[in-house]
């Protein structure tokens, strides 16, 4: 698999969100770089809702940057428009994890139109900005999140 393929594997986790006004740029579209937030959005209460919340994470210890980020751009986004972001956690290594991303909107009566697809890789590490393992009580739920079957991958 080429390091920039992207796709989700089951579990997969989603969450709507509504684009607001600042959002968006001159043109009327979602700036490019807000679907970094969108991106933050879909892992954050993924790890929320069936892992464990980054706070805490950041009580142990441990802060989770980005080390790494692709975005593909398939097509815009708008003002009001109601989007469903999914994802999933594809990896985990003893200091870092990799999520991949598909954004949609969904269109009454039709199939929904996927705008962006991405990942974004993230290493731990501590306070002082030192690579560490992730603590085993993290790494034992967040390794629940896995894909149980690799054969069933979508890929767009």
């Amino acid at each position: 698999m080429s390091k920039l393929a992207v796709g989700l594997a089951e579990p997969v986790f989603t969450v709507t969100y509504r684009v607001i006004y600042g959002d968006t740029d001159a043109a009327g579209v979602v700036y490019n770089a807000n679907y970094l937030r969108y991106f933050e959005i879909g892992r954050t209460e993924m790890m929320r809702a069936w892992a464990i919340p980054y706070s805490a994470i950041e009580e142990l210890g441990c802060i989770l940057p980005v080390t790494e980020s692709y975005l593909r751009f398939k097509a815009p986004a708008a003002y009001d428009d109601l989007v469903t972001i999914a994802t999933s956690l594809v990896e985990v290594t003893k200091v870092t994890c990799r999520f991949h991303y598909a954004i949609s909107r969904d269109q009454e009566g039709k199939r929904s139109v996927l705008l962006v697809k991405g990942f974004t890789t993230h290493a731990c590490v501590n306070r002082q900005g030192k690579l560490t393992p992730f603590p085993a009580s993290v790494l034992e739920k967040i390794n629940k999140l896995l894909p149980k079957d690799d054969g069933q991958q979508m890929r767009d």
